[in-house]
């Protein structure tokens, strides 16, 4: 690595093709956390940082063997949030204030056009034991994802 280049933007980079091996070796879960962890640390501070990351996490979720745990509670109270027709780079910060106005106990239903894996890695990574997921529909066009907010958060 050279002197001159920044040391966010180089261990990002670094992390990337770390995670991206990782999931390639067979450990498409692992990868996933560590991805989510290091988007956690910088989505905050260096938002274009990591965004890198989270292509890297649609990246992992289309690997085999990449199954995040899955909860199996619904309401009929849980109103919908379809993100289908918002840009890709406001999806997750919606769905994520949308989380935020939950009540204990809960939950909305995340309509989709793709599988939401990588978010379920983020909301691990900073709500970790916080909130609840359950894959309703599984696409191919559409995916829907209830997800709750523990009594706990």
């Amino acid at each position: 690595m050279s002197t001159t280049q920044e040391p966010v933007p180089a261990l990002t980079r670094l992390l990337s093709r770390a995670v991206r091996a990782l999931g390639r070796a067979g450990h498409p879960v692992d990868a996933s956390r560590l991805a989510a962890d290091g988007w956690a640390v910088l989505r905050h501070d260096h938002p274009g940082e990591a965004e890198r990351l989270n292509g890297v996490l649609h990246y992992l979720a289309r690997l085999p063997g990449n199954d995040p745990a899955k909860e199996t509670r619904m309401t009929a109270e849980d109103r919908p949030l379809d993100v289908r027709s918002e840009a890709p780079a406001r999806r997750h910060t919606l769905i994520f204030e949308t989380w935020q106005s939950l009540g204990d106990g809960e939950g909305f239903v995340l309509i989709n056009d793709h599988d939401p894996k990588p978010l379920y890695y983020q909301f691990a990574a900073e709500h970790d034991g916080e909130f609840t997921w359950d894959y309703l529909e599984q696409g191919p066009e559409t995916w829907r994802v209830r997800i709750g907010r523990t009594a706990a958060a």
